[in-house]
């Protein structure tokens, strides 16, 4: 687009050209400016004439409808169009100079200063980080991050820069701004989930961790982890072993930890809800 030109043709429908509906309360602001100084010129105009009351009001009412929708209206849209659409426009030139949301993973040594390196290192790259998560590993602390980046920046390049941070075992995936809701308050909403309805337990902690959930196999794990860590397996009470997979992402022993103790949970209300059943069966005999 011209440099010069109008920057609200940039929101005109590709299809029929038309711009977006500019919010309400400009819309009517600049609607009554444009309105007042005509109503006051007709009013003024009718009001001194020797018209009866009833003509009067008639006069006033066409002529009033007619200048808001053939007068005011169109002026008001094409001589303030600029500052009717500000909000879009300025929402736009936003979201234009946005970069790009990566989620990062990463195995690092639980030591001081580890998490700062690699810090350094995307900011090296322009990254904004906006959400860091660290969890216990295995072998070291498991650091995830949200970082938006310039569009230029690949996931090599990203990749490249936790390794030199002292990362291991990068994984990066392209994410939205839902990756910015904390762990804790996506667990917090899963609970409270699990606590209405037990029986969806494996479908809110597969949403939970991002996984699915799988018919048993030879690959399912003895305990809560298999060998390479994508498989995770709870134990539901009476529903029996729920068998979790992600491939590709293993499970940290954190998420392993809220996985049984969502089941735990689900096994509580289940047992609670029996027990009220049991209690107000005997009254319903008697």
């Amino acid at each position: 687009m011209d440099d010069h030109g109008d920057p609200t043709d940039t929101l005109a429908c590709e299809v029929c050209g038309r711009l977006p509906e500019p919010r309400k309360a400009r819309r009517t602001a600049a609607t009554v400016l444009a309105m007042l100084p005509l109503e006051l010129a007709v009013h003024a105009a009718v009001v001194a004439s020797d018209l009866p009351l009833l003509t009067k009001v008639l006069v006033l009412t066409v002529t009033a409808t007619a200048l808001a929708v053939w007068v005011a209206e169109p002026s008001v849209t094409r001589l303030l169009r600029r500052w009717l659409h500000g909000p879009i426009l300025r929402e736009r030139r936003r979201l234009d100079a946005a970069g790009s949301l990566w989620r990062l993973r990463t195995t690092v040594r639980d030591t001081p200063g580890s998490l700062e390196s690699i810090t350094r290192q995307l900011r090296m790259l322009d990254g904004n980080i906006l959400g860091v998560q660290v969890q216990p590993g295995a072998d070291g602390a498991v650091d995830e991050f949200v970082v938006d980046v310039p569009e230029e920046i690949t996931a090599r390049d990203l990749v490249e820069a936790v390794e030199d941070g002292g990362g291991r075992n990068v994984q990066v995936w392209p994410t939205t701004a839902l990756a910015l809701v904390d762990n804790p308050t996506r667990a917090l909403c899963t609970a409270l989930r699990v606590a209405e309805a037990p029986h969806e337990l494996p479908e809110a902690v597969a949403d939970l961790l991002g996984a699915e959930v799988v018919d048993g196999g030879p690959g399912d794990p003895t305990s809560h982890l298999s060998g390479d860590a994508t498989r995770l397996k709870i134990h539901a009470g009476w529903r029996g072993a729920v068998v979790l997979a992600r491939a590709g992402q293993p499970f940290t022993l954190a998420e392993s930890a809220r996985a049984h103790r969502l089941a735990e949970l689900a096994e509580l209300v289940d047992g609670v809800r029996l027990s009220g059943l049991g209690a107000a069966a005997p009254h319903a005999e008697g």
